[in-house]
């Protein structure tokens, strides 16, 4: 066969191994840089073979390439530096929270309390000497305006203005 196409040929399948690299090396885009160069310096050998070998290589390299980085981001989570970059540096799925509870927010339900900043609907309210995030049940309450705690949330507590 013809050297310049198979050094077409070769460019390309190297493009595509560096696609798959690039996935698990972690190197800020150089590598697809790289590959994006070899890509394209692979379709200019086989352009000068002939049109329908260059077509075929830049078909080839649209079909083929984003196939190649989804497989091979599908197998990235089972791998160690896969693992190391989703989960840290341990390497093991742990709970995003800690094991420490949030602080039990149900003994506020039914007091009152002043909005200390606008809510829109989030804000700050006071109740008694503590400030706690809050979520107005309607649209808007302005700051100073007395409020009621009438439900609870995990991380903050729901309030309705006092009529």
């Amino acid at each position: 066969m013809n050297e310049t196409l198979m050094l077409g040929l070769g460019l390309l399948g190297v493009a595509l191994l560096l696609i798959v690299v690039e996935v698990f090396v972690p190197s800020g885009g150089v590598i697809s840089l790289a590959a994006t160069a070899v890509a394209i310096a692979g379709v200019v050998m086989l352009f000068r073979v002939s049109v329908m070998w260059g077509v075929a290589g830049i078909l080839a390299i649209l079909i083929l390439g984003p196939l190649v980085g989804f497989f091979a981001l599908q197998i990235l989570p089972s791998t160690p530096v896969g693992r190391r970059m989703l989960f840290g540096d341990t390497g093991r799925d742990e709970p995003v929270l800690s094991g420490v509870a949030p602080p039990a927010l149900d003994r506020f339900i039914g007091t009152e309390g002043v909005a200390v900043t606008d809510l829109r609907p989030i804000g700050v309210v006071k109740i008694g000497d503590e400030r706690l995030d809050a979520v107005s049940e309607i649209s808007f309450i302005r700051a100073g305006t007395p409020v009621r705690v009438s439900g609870v949330d995990p991380t903050q507590i729901r309030v309705r203005p006092i009529i």
